[in-house]
């Protein structure tokens, strides 16, 4: 079956990441629904938000693993057909507990469909286009996250969360569908799935310190986003603000994340050293969250909200340029999605931890003011390890 030309296909690619997004973001806009359906419970919400993420602390890198082994796009089909059966079957629950069980089958269709693609996206386009290519693949969370967090207030009050759910369901069958048809197939596996060469491969990049630095330096980035990001709304709502501007500042803060990411890949081709591209959005990570929760700023919500918007998008810098840069520092072709596995696996490690940290932080303070002690030490961190990432690019062969 003919496909696209491997270029346009790759922005098929990005598409996919994005439509899987949007499954983990169109919770939190349901939660109010399905609080006054299913009885759901705040210790309970708290569980649907952070399953996802406890799947990809556990299994992404294997799930490279074994998209290496049985094919990228492959791959991808299956991803994006699990997140399609299991949404549709949550439309349709009844209980918290299945909404749990399927809910962690929606996380381990994320990781399938979202690991192999930046190494798909390395087959299908030029190596001087690639820089470019893997900074719009970086935007795929914060865009399909921004969709979802924009829409389900719309969509949820008059249709239901259960339609919500199936709606995901119908977008990703169809993607899925799309995939099949226009992305070139793969080529013969020169591998198995398993035994000793998928043993060897996985060993030879846990073993490797290029893994290990753009994973650490995901996990400093994405730790401290998501907190900063995921505790707006309930910052806002303290200081009054509701309703559909409450749902639009959010979903903006997420958005503008996607601005970073393009700027990477532009700024990777035009020259620019990964290693600058970090240290400034780190830079401006620790800024941004400086002004935003400072006590100096307070009485400025503006000037703070504008703290928010330079965090999340010039952080965009950061994710952006740690795709490129897994492709670089893999030890080798057939472990790029591994590569990739490893640093979702940090990546949500970060995710898991970092919400808990600011949050205690702000219950001990009695207030958000001292978050820039959390975001600033992750942001150190982040900077040392870019500088660590330099060292290695400059000794890796080509």
């Amino acid at each position: 079956m003919k496909g696209l030309q491997p270029e346009r296909a790759a922005w098929l690619v990005v598409l996919a990441g994005g439509v899987a997004a949007m499954q983990v973001g169109k919770l939190p806009p349901a939660l109010p629904a399905l609080q006054a359906e299913l009885g759901l419970t705040l210790v309970q919400s708290g569980f649907l938000l952070s399953i996802v993420q406890l799947a990809g602390m556990g299994l992404a890198v294997f799930m490279g693993l074994l998209a290496d082994g049985m094919g990228l796009k492959r791959s991808m089909l299956r991803g994006l057909c699990l997140l399609a059966l299991a949404s549709g079957l949550g439309g349709l629950a009844t209980s918290v507990s299945a909404l749990l069980a399927l809910r962690a089958m929606e996380g381990l269709g994320f990781l399938w469909v979202v690991v192999p693609a930046p190494a798909l996206i390395r087959r299908l386009v030029p190596v001087k286009r690639l820089s470019g290519m893997l900074g719009v693949w970086g935007a795929y969370m914060p865009t399909g996250t921004a969709l979802a967090l924009w829409l389900g207030p719309l969509f949820i009050p008059a249709w239901g969360w259960g339609a919500w759910w199936a709606l995901f369901a119908a977008a990703s069958l169809l993607m899925a569908f799309w995939l099949w048809r226009a992305v070139p197939a793969d080529p013969p596996k020169v591998f198995s799935e398993t035994g000793p060469s998928a043993w060897l491969r996985l060993q030879r990049t846990l073993c490797a310190p290029g893994p290990w630095v753009v994973a650490l330096t995901f996990a400093a980035y994405s730790g401290q986003w998501l907190a900063v990001v995921g505790f707006l709304p309930s910052i806002y709502a303290a200081a009054g603000v509701s309703g559909a501007l409450l749902g639009t500042l959010t979903a903006l803060a997420a958005a503008v994340n996607v601005v970073g990411n393009l700027a990477s890949g532009r700024l990777l081709q035009r020259g620019w050293a990964p290693r600058a591209n970090l240290w400034l959005g780190f830079a401006a990570m620790g800024l941004g969250s400086t002004l935003a929760f400072a006590s100096f700023t307070e009485g400025l919500p503006w000037l703070r909200f504008a703290g928010v918007l330079l965090f999340s998008g010039m952080g965009g810098l950061v994710p952006g340029t740690l795709f490129s840069l897994a492709v670089r520092l893999a030890p080798g072709d057939q472990e790029v999605a591994i590569t990739v596995g490893w640093m979702q696996q940090l990546s949500a490690l970060g995710q898991f931890a970092g919400p808990p940290v600011v949050a205690a932080v702000a219950a001990r303070a009695g207030g958000w003011q001292f978050t820039p002690l959390v975001t600033l030490a992750c942001c150190v961190a982040g900077a040392g390890l870019a500088w660590a990432a330099g060292r290695l690019l400059a000794r890796a062969p080509g």
